[in-house]
């Protein structure tokens, strides 16, 4: 993996010992001239990443069945979404700040770890509580993979380069989203909801097996944040009267937003409304997430180092509302059915490969490597907080809606589009990259 590089996306910021307008942080900086991670962290990379999209998909084709063996409607059984994300939110801001004070191996082997004693209670859970409250722990255990992932991102690279390092471990976990519900739905015909958990129990093992063997630390020692829950909370603090590091926490929020409405909504829409089998919705959810595969392929390998960052923002945040507006209409006014309904969210699905890692790479080289790990937890935090948030709204009133639905993912992306405007004007980014 090459190293950063200076192309067309000069409006990215990116951060070194000596630039002003970055957010201080203390501690040294690791040592320049990091060589590119090797195949086999890439690969585990991007399984910690997939374990995520793993969490959440996997087990989607099952929520009905889950509703009928725990005696439990929709709405309700949705709280186990809902609760991961709460999870996943809470447990950034925990394994974040930790990574930053004992380096990123030692947090991301407990959370594995962690992960995998929470899928055991899922599997065991007898009631609709006690699933719900593992599926926190699970999400939040699962998160320190993704805030630690972006941190070691930021430990190596800068600018359009972390971009192309976030490409190279989305194209090894970006199948997840994919094959998960299609696994998910076919593992339903032959075991029960609970035999999914099972699966994730097995994937927690082996990728905490995996972390152990292949991932070396990328935080030395002399790099680290030494100062305690008392610098965590002053890290944090100035990271959020940052505006332009705000804006593009608040708009990557919002963008997620948008996911996660698709995400905990389309199960029940399209299996309720529009009266389409597991295995069916589960093809139609993986031709979606096609989408956000190639998008965020082409983003990081193609036009990042062509275009200006802002320009390809613009670009997404722009399609994602106009996939919104038009899947409104087409379930409102216009009425075709399912060949109206899932085009619109193909689009929003690419836009999102595009709009998601730009606001991760621009927030990240906003900062020093030794606060990326709080930065990356509080990215993080709010989008899993926001998509907690929206998850259970277009079920509002115990009843999928396709009309609920479709409103969620065009309010989300224009305020996403409204907070990019509003915060991320050029000339702020400009004056905090010095």
């Amino acid at each position: 993996m090459p190293g950063p590089t200076v192309g067309p996306a000069d409006d990215m910021p990116t951060v070194s010992a000596s630039t002003t307008g970055t957010i201080p942080s203390t501690g040294t900086a690791p040592a320049a001239g990091h060589t590119g991670p090797g195949r086999a962290t890439i690969a585990v990379l991007g399984g910690l990443t997939a374990l995520g999209p793993l969490t959440t998909d996997l087990y989607l084709p099952g929520l009905p069945a889950i509703a009928d063996d725990l005696v439990a409607e929709p709405a309700a059984v949705q709280l186990t979404l809902t609760f991961s994300m709460f999870g996943v939110a809470a447990g950034q801001l925990l394994f974040g700040p930790l990574s930053d004070r004992f380096g990123r191996r030692p947090p991301l082997l407990a959370g594995l770890v962690l992960y995998t004693l929470s899928s055991v209670v899922c599997v065991l859970a007898p009631n609709l509580p006690v699933l719900i409250a593992a599926r926190f722990v699970q999400g939040a255990a699962g998160s320190a993979g993704l805030v630690i992932g972006r941190a070691v991102a930021r430990d190596r690279f800068q600018g359009v380069a972390i971009l192309r390092f976030l490409a190279s471990i989305a194209l090894t976990s970006g199948l997840a989203p994919i094959l998960a519900p299609i696994i998910g739905a076919q593992l339903l015909r032959f075991t029960s909801w609970r035999g999914t958990f099972g699966a994730l129990t097995a994937l927690g093992l082996l990728l905490a097996l995996a972390a152990f063997g292949a991932l070396r630390e990328t935080l030395p020692p002399q790099a680290r944040n030494g100062g305690g829950v008392g610098a965590a909370l002053r890290t944090i603090g100035r990271l959020l009267r940052h505006l332009p590091f705000l804006g593009l926490a608040l708009t990557s929020s919002l963008a997620f937003g948008a996911l996660f409405g698709y995400i905990s909504g389309s199960s029940t829409v399209l299996q309720h409304v529009y009266q389409v089998s597991p295995q069916t919705y589960s093809l139609l959810f993986g031709l979606n997430s096609v989408s956000i595969v190639v998008m965020t392929q082409l983003n990081g390998r193609v036009l990042a180092p062509r275009f200006a960052a802002r320009s390809l923002m613009l670009a997404g945040l722009g399609a994602a509302v106009a996939a919104g507006v038009a899947l409104v209409l087409l379930t409102t006014v216009w009425d075709f059915g399912l060949a109206g309904f899932c085009p619109p969210l193909f689009v929003l699905m690419g836009s999102l490969g595009v709009v998601l890692p730009n606001t991760a790479a621009q927030a990240l080289s906003l900062v020093e490597p030794q606060t990326a790990g709080t930065a990356s937890a509080l990215l993080g935090t709010g989008n899993f907080l926001c998509g907690a948030v929206v998850a259970p709204l277009s079920s509002l009133g115990g009843r999928p809606s396709a009309v609920l639905l479709a409103v969620v993912v065009l309010c989300c992306g224009a305020l996403a589009l409204t907070a990019y405007l509003a915060l991320c004007r050029p000339g702020r980014l400009r004056e905090a990259a010095g």
